[in-house]
């Protein structure tokens, strides 16, 4: 047990916590002092504050850095749940296997990746990470030890997929992995020029490619609004000879005294990046690095935005309507002036996501980062959180760092039945701020 100032990926909260380990799964509980309360911690990369709690304990789980076995016939791959998806990956690839669902970073660990039911470029086809969980032990504070799986303590496992770590701590995973026949994708990029011609192109796309994303210009308006680049992805069934998969790593090795993320910077960066396609389409093939983990190139990025940090506005509203109301998020942000270099727009699938708590549902997800700016920003997320309560939309916890309760509650219905499997011994920052008032 230490005491030390943790911070979440955003850098907005900085706050002291104690800091209990686990050293193997086989570990016990941690006894707590005074009825305090622990909230399990992998590798930090949430982006707010469901991964802190202020004022309390966290349980550091990346000491779970161990595999149990690997079954190469069949891709059943079962680890500790600090494994990170970078160390599985590594593992995996050589052998024809990959993760069926991966964020925007391969730097989360197991455990982060089931508690936050993250999602990837490929959800319309394959749903969340929940989605391939065969199995997890969940580690309770009175020293139970449950099996779940979605045949055995189905609930325990739907409360714990996108429970944000608060039902107790997830010790071991078993994943379905899917065959590759190497680590290269063909890809196909193309620009478009607004927000209806996204539209027009996703079913065809989402048909042919396995994985789709857009980058937005955020600043675009009018007739160039929601204007930006699609790109979209297979495996490559045939793989090139080898070369160097990833190239050299940069770092940003400190924060500057501002924020180098603004409207000059943003509009000169998105004009430059539009049209740094000539072509309308262009394909390429790829290492997956590069298409699934752009940013992992950049160690520690997020200190771009200076030492008051930044938050993500990830947010998600049902397909009907969504065309209007994500023109109206854009224009809204647009005329804000403010946004980020890395702005996604795509498309969830009707896969239904297997916990109670999960983010992706049927419909379009838009996310982007903003310097932390204070009232500023607030007034702008303010004017966001109207459209997606309009519209019937939810915001993502993971990336989350000030959604207002009444957003959380109307987006994530089943909340209340959630709060029945919460350990008493857990608890969050994120989860007091959005249901003290309820």
């Amino acid at each position: 047990m230490v005491s030390r100032v943790v911070s979440s990926w955003g850098n907005v909260i900085r706050a002291p916590h104690v800091v209990y380990g686990l050293h193997s799964r086989h570990d016990s509980f941690p006894i707590l002092p005074n009825a305090g309360t622990v909230l399990p911690f992998g590798n930090g990369r949430s982006y707010g504050d469901s991964c802190l709690n202020v004022g309390g304990a966290l349980l550091q789980t990346r000491s779970l850095d161990r595999f149990i076995h690997f079954d190469r016939d069949t891709g059943v791959l079962a680890c500790e749940a600090g494994v990170l998806l970078a160390d599985i990956l590594r593992l995996a690839v050589p052998e024809g296997w990959f993760l069926p669902v991966v964020p925007g970073t391969c730097y989360i660990t197991v455990g982060g990746g089931i508690a936050n039911d993250v999602h990837g470029k490929n959800h319309h086809r394959a749903g969340t990470f929940g989605c391939h969980v065969r199995q997890f032990e969940l580690l309770r504070s009175d020293g139970t030890r449950l099996k779940c799986s979605p045949t055995e303590n189905p609930e325990w496992f739907a409360a714990t997929v996108g429970g944000l770590g608060l039902t107790g701590v997830v010790t071991w995973v078993e994943v379905q992995l899917r065959p590759v026949s190497g680590p290269r994708l063909d890809v196909e990029s193309i620009r478009f020029a607004n927000l209806d011609e996204f539209f027009s192109r996703c079913d065809e796309l989402e048909r042919d490619f396995e994985y789709t994303v857009a980058w937005i210009d955020c600043l675009g308006r009018g007739k160039r609004l929601g204007r930006g680049i699609l790109q979209c992805a297979n495996h490559a069934p045939q793989q090139a000879a080898s070369g160097p998969a990833v190239g050299r790593k940069l770092s940003v090795p400190f924060a500057p005294p501002v924020s180098l993320i603004n409207a000059v910077s943003l509009r000169a960066f998105n004009t430059l990046h539009y049209y740094r396609q000539p072509r309308r389409r262009r394909q390429s093939c790829e290492y997956f690095q590069k298409f699934f983990f752009p940013l992992d190139r950049i160690l520690h990025w997020n200190r771009l935005y200076g030492p008051a940090g930044f938050y993500q506005y990830q947010c998600v509203v049902p397909a009907s309507g969504a065309r209007e109301a994500t023109a109206e998020l854009l224009d809204t942000i647009a005329r804000s002036g403010s946004g980020s270099f890395l702005a996604v727009l795509k498309r969830f699938g009707s896969v239904a996501s297997p916990g109670m708590l999960s983010f992706p549902r049927e419909g379009v997800t838009l996310a982007l980062d903003f310097p932390n700016k204070g009232a500023a920003v607030e007034r702008l997320f303010q004017s966001l959180d109207r459209i997606v309560s309009v519209a019937g939309g939810a915001l993502y916890p993971a990336k989350d760092g000030r959604m207002p309760g009444e957003l959380f509650r109307s987006g994530y219905p089943r909340w209340q039945e959630f709060s029945h499997y919460i350990d008493p011994a857990c608890s969050s920052s994120f989860w007091r701020r959005v249901t003290e008032h309820a």
